[in-house]
């Protein structure tokens, strides 16, 4: 994954409450299982003269300022790959669909959760045309003429963010030694799991 430090650009502000994942990705698409290029299904149903994303537009800005219970329904990852396809790297919401809300983490997006007021002066902001600039570092929101906002992440997946670390990178990179001494071990109890390794090595 690219990592996240600091997110800065404008904002599209979606309001709507409860917009769930097959809002964001339509089921019948589903078959579809790479993840590039599925920015072009996000939103789908909704790609009309009344909506921010024309019916050829691929492209949003990088902070989605939403509603509240954003990505709830189904558990499709599809929904988050969309939206990364889009060049969304952080949305900012009251409240998150759970799976969705992990989902995000795993597919190099920061979700941000602030409460109900802070979110729509926010979302008013970005209406208006106001540039944000998210620090992951610092866990700052800032914008011009506005203090900055503080939020929260927890520690395991804003390391993962700021690194661009998967689950499995993560793992060999807290834990190469443990790894490490693991295989030497094995190596020595059952050398014939290594013979192969060795043949070809």
């Amino acid at each position: 994954m690219t990592p996240l430090v600091t997110v800065e650009g404008a904002g599209w502000w979606l309001p709507e409450a409860d917009v769930d994942t097959d809002i964001i990705y339509p089921a019948r698409f589903l078959l579809i299982t790479a993840k590039q290029g599925l920015g072009r299904y996000a939103f789908h149903d909704r790609r009309d003269a009344g909506f921010r994303l024309g019916p050829d537009d691929c492209r949003a800005e990088p902070i989605l300022v939403a509603g509240p219970n954003f990505g709830c329904g189904s558990s499709r990852e599809h929904a988050a790959w969309a939206l990364a396809g889009l060049g969304i790297r952080v949305v900012i919401a009251e409240s998150f669909g759970e799976i969705f809300f992990s989902n995000c983490f795993k597919n190099g997006m920061l979700p941000i959760v602030l409460d109900a007021a802070m979110v729509a002066r926010i979302g008013a902001m970005v209406e208006a045309g106001a540039t944000l600039r998210v620090d992951l570092r610092a866990c700052l929101i800032e914008a011009v003429d506005m203090p900055p906002i503080p939020f929260t992440v927890p520690d395991d997946r804003r390391e993962a963010l700021l690194n661009g670390w998967n689950e499995i990178a993560r793992i060999r990179a807290l834990h190469a030694a443990d790894i490490a001494d693991y295989e030497a071990g094995q190596r020595r109890a059952f050398p014939w799991l290594w013979n192969k390794e060795q043949r070809h090595g």
